[in-house]
């Protein structure tokens, strides 16, 4: 197989855990309204549901996204992305009154195949509002899993991922 030169290559073709970056285009704040966000997500969690795909932890900021998400089949995952990406889209443009806006950019996927990289990517995605300055807690934004995480996990799962370092993690986040 060759690969394009010009795109973030996708490689979900197998079951798996995956870290999933997505971006508007031109870096639009496109999701700064709460309701913009608040419309993004009931469809993420929807999709992911009817995809059968099993969020672990995201966070949906103005301009761009990060997920933490395993599928039984990359197939899956690709599908539940391309439907999020085509129906917020849609619902966007309607919602400011605009017609063939180029919403989404490109996304970028990295599938999780360590334990520690996992780990270390779920506190990422749960701490990414106050790594942008948004708030001082994690708890306190609406639009990622650091409260659900808290509330959901065995406490010493929460604590095991509290401990990661997350200052040197790897991740295009230029937003």
């Amino acid at each position: 197989m060759v690969d394009w030169p010009h795109a973030p290559i996708h490689r979900l073709a197998q079951a798996g855990t995956y870290f999933v970056t997505g971006a508007t285009y031109l870096k639009q704040r496109l999701l700064l309204a709460p309701d913009a966000r608040e419309y993004f997500q009931e469809l993420l969690f929807a999709f992911a549901v009817e995809e059968e795909c099993r969020l672990q932890a995201w966070a949906i900021l103005a301009n761009h996204y990060h997920l933490v998400i395993s599928a039984p089949e990359g197939a899956r995952l690709k599908r539940m992305l391309s439907r999020l990406h085509s129906k917020s889209a849609l619902g966007l443009n309607r919602k400011d009154g605009v017609t063939g806006r180029k919403v989404w950019y490109q996304f970028r996927d990295t599938e999780l195949t360590f334990e520690r990289s996992w780990l270390t990517r779920l506190r990422y995605v749960h701490e990414n509002a106050v790594h942008h300055g948004l708030v001082r807690d994690a708890l306190e934004y609406r639009w990622c899993s650091a409260a659900w995480f808290r509330r959901t996990a065995e406490t010493a799962f929460v604590k095991t991922v509290a401990t990661m370092k997350i200052d040197a993690v790897s991740v295009y986040d230029e937003f």
